[in-house]
């Protein structure tokens, strides 16, 4: 059995994977990104410095939350919170028809938002990927025969938009060998009776996790083109286990594959992510994850937090209420135009970028309310330039409908 000095050494050994030139299977970017065509002078000495650069001026992104869970239409995290069970869960894969996944119109419509970037969710928290791993069958190329992630890496490299991969590194719910709920409680569903695909029974058994998850990151960074950001989620899976992850030779592994791609964990771990990346309002979760997991866990956050909070971040928001996945009961509630370029103002008053997420349809399809929601945006954004800073001045509220008796209903 490998001592706990031991298990360490190896999960950093795994991130250095991601440094060490013999893991490439394709040769480095060529040239200056298609995104990052205005920067180029400062690209060819630093390209770190050059994505940086364009970060503060992108302003404005989109995000797409989408994978097995679309099916449901019942969020994004329906697998946790209805205690799906794996075996069940896995139902959904033969049945994920992303017929209407359109890179093509997706990244028309992101440019005719007047955004810069986009950003898809690569992987989940049920850790169905949207890409070809080349490790096993549980991603949308082995059972849809669609690389999502390419035909929207192919588009942005085409138009000139930064393209981001979110990236659930620190949540799996599907891989036997993440940790187990006893040390945090979002780590697995709460069923009643550990499922037999779960088979973590040591510290050590968490390396088998880790050397799939950086071998996903290494794939996305070696076979996607010029990847704009890999950003890490969920920012609690870290907190609960921190001694599991090597974040600062995962994220050294990353710059030297790709030293434009930038990181972004929320509001941070190492505090050397190049931006943070709050949900809807930039604070600390410091007392959250001090009361969750301890003291030590919190001065971790209040360190990260103290590094990030001065750089240009980033507010993430979604388009209807309180999930990110497609969620057919709050079809009536999303975001309209006046509200999103509200939000757009209040996130530039923070000295952040907005990223505006939508959840696409089962089939892939843009929701319709969002699309028009967008293109309102857009034509506001050419017709009058992006709103002002400005703070919110109320809690954000989403569209409200009216029950049978006229009133105001949430």
């Amino acid at each position: 059995m490998l001592n706990r000095r031991q298990f360490v050494q190896n999960c950093s050994a795994a991130a250095a994977a991601l440094i060490a030139p013999g893991a490439l299977r394709a040769a480095p970017v060529a040239g200056v990104p298609g995104y990052l065509k205005d920067f180029a002078g400062i690209y060819a000495t630093d390209p770190h410095a050059a994505a940086l650069k364009w970060f503060e001026q992108a302003k404005f992104g989109l995000f797409m939350h989408y994978g097995l869970y679309s099916q449901l239409g019942r969020g994004e995290w329906v697998m946790f919170r209805e205690k799906i069970p794996v075996e069940e869960y896995e139902k959904l894969a033969p049945t994920f028809k992303p017929d209407k996944f359109d890179a093509d119109f997706i990244t028309d419509l992101a440019l005719e938002a007047g955004m810069k970037y986009v950003n898809l969710t690569a992987k989940h928290h049920d850790g169905f990927c949207l890409f070809d791993t080349g490790r096993g069958s549980w991603n949308s190329v082995a059972t849809a025969g669609r690389d999502l992630c390419a035909e929207l890496a192919e588009q942005c490299q085409k138009k000139g938009l930064g393209c981001f991969f979110y990236y659930s590194l620190l949540a799996d719910w599907h891989h036997p060998y993440f940790y187990p709920r006893q040390y945090n409680f979002m780590a697995r569903p709460d069923y009643k009776t550990q499922p037999d695909q779960y088979k973590y029974e040591k510290d050590e058994d968490f390396q088998k996790y880790l050397d799939d998850a950086l071998g996903h990151v290494n794939t996305l960074l070696t076979n996607y083109g010029p990847v704009a950001g890999i950003w890490i989620d969920p920012l609690m899976g870290f907190y609960g286990r921190p001694d599991l992850f090597p974040m600062q030779e995962i994220y050294d592994g990353i710059r030297k594959r790709q030293p434009h791609c930038l990181i972004s964990a929320k509001q941070g771990i190492t505090g050397t992510e190049d931006f943070a990346a709050p949900e809807r309002s930039g604070r600390s979760l410091e007392d959250i994850i001090s009361k969750r997991y301890g003291e030590k866990a919190g001065a971790i956050a209040a360190h990260a937090w103290a590094s990030n909070k001065t750089k240009h971040n980033e507010i993430c928001d979604t388009l209807q209420p309180h999930v990110w996945g497609y969620k057919a009961a709050d079809d009536d509630k999303h975001l309209d135009a006046p509200e999103v370029r509200r939000r757009l103002a209040a996130a530039f008053d923070m000295n952040c970028n907005l990223l505006m997420n939508t959840g696409p349809l089962p089939d892939g399809s843009i929701h319709p309310i969002d699309i028009g929601t967008l293109r309102t945006v857009g034509r506001h954004i050419r017709d009058e330039g992006y709103p002002a800073p400005a703070p919110m001045t109320q809690e954000p509220a989403h569209k409200k409908k009216k029950d049978k008796a006229g009133a105001a209903a949430q």
